[in-house]
């Protein structure tokens, strides 16, 4: 410290001769003399402080940007919606898509590749639209009627069995424990169990409790397209399942007879007219006991 202060008083020239003589003794004077000669001839230009200052006030000031308060609030809304738009359009690419038909319904729709489908009432299918020119797989509960465009294998997936196409028109009908397919154009190759089959046009094969049933056909679509309900040896219970889908009822059945099988048509679109046959060929009585609740009796 004391060294410091004599430092400083004599670059000032401010010692007294006894502190001058104590400074010139010490060990570092010599140093600081070389310093003090050499800076001597340094020469420092006066300052100009209007010349810096017009200097400083030429200069081009960029102005500072500021971003208004709603404009702040544009942006972030703008963002949110392009990541709920990125996410929506995700969800519809790569999440199963389903359509249905509610009881007492018919649904009509097209698949990406502009395959036609026919939902039956009480029928639902589940299919990804991505890539779905190269994966044409979907999975059905229920029945439906398929016109299916020309391109790579198309797969129709059941509980039940499969059924795999090129570009064809078929039906698929997958109830309980029966599996229905039927050709109406091209060919059709069907899997149920370890069996597999090849159908052609006009060609059906329906399989239930492992049983294998092969006929014949010769309408050119299936008949509940035109509101015909078309049974080939089903029991009762299985004709009321289907009358129940197609006009939302209920139906209860008392009788001991559910072995016998029926083959025909009963109309989809006039239930009293549905009844009466089922009556006839049963030996029932049906009672309307509500809107929407039948009862079948044994006369």
């Amino acid at each position: 410290m004391k060294k410091n202060r004599l430092l400083a008083k004599w670059l000032n020239d401010d010692l007294s001769p006894d502190e001058l003589a104590e400074f010139e003794a010490s060990a570092d004077f010599e140093k600081y003399q070389k310093i003090k000669n050499y800076t001597n001839h340094l020469e420092i230009d006066d300052l100009d402080e209007n010349a810096m200052l017009s200097t400083i006030l030429s200069q081009k000031k960029t102005p500072v940007k500021v971003v208004p308060l709603y404009k702040k609030w544009m942006f972030r809304a703008a963002a949110v919606f392009l990541l709920a738009f990125g996410i929506t359009f995700t969800m519809k690419l790569f999440v199963a898509e389903t359509q249905s038909a509610d009881f007492g319904e018919k649904t009509t729709f097209s698949l990406p590749d502009n395959s036609e489908v026919v939902l039956n009432s009480g029928s639902e299918i589940n299919y990804k639209k991505w890539n779905w020119e190269n994966n044409r797989n979907l999975e059905l509960e229920g029945e439906a009627y398929f016109r299916v465009a020309k391109g790579r294998r198309f797969e129709v997936r059941t509980n039940l069995g499969k059924v795999t196409v090129l570009g064809t028109q078929f039906n698929v009908k997958a109830r309980k424990k029966r599996f229905d397919v039927v050709c109406y154009e091209g060919r059709v190759k069907v899997n149920y169990a370890n069996t597999q089959i090849l159908l052609t046009h006009g060609q059906s094969v329906s399989f239930e409790n492992g049983k294998q049933v092969n006929r014949n056909v010769n309408s050119l679509k299936p008949e509940w397209i035109e509101n015909q309900i078309c049974f080939n040896k089903e029991n009762i219970r299985t004709i009321l399942d289907e009358v129940e889908r197609q006009y939302n009822v209920e139906i209860e059945l008392n009788t001991k007879d559910t072995i016998s099988l029926f083959t025909g048509k009963l109309p989809a679109k006039d239930l009293d007219t549905a009844l009466q046959i089922i009556s006839t060929t049963y030996h029932l009585e049906a009672k309307k006991v509500s809107k929407n609740k039948i009862i079948f009796d044994e006369k």
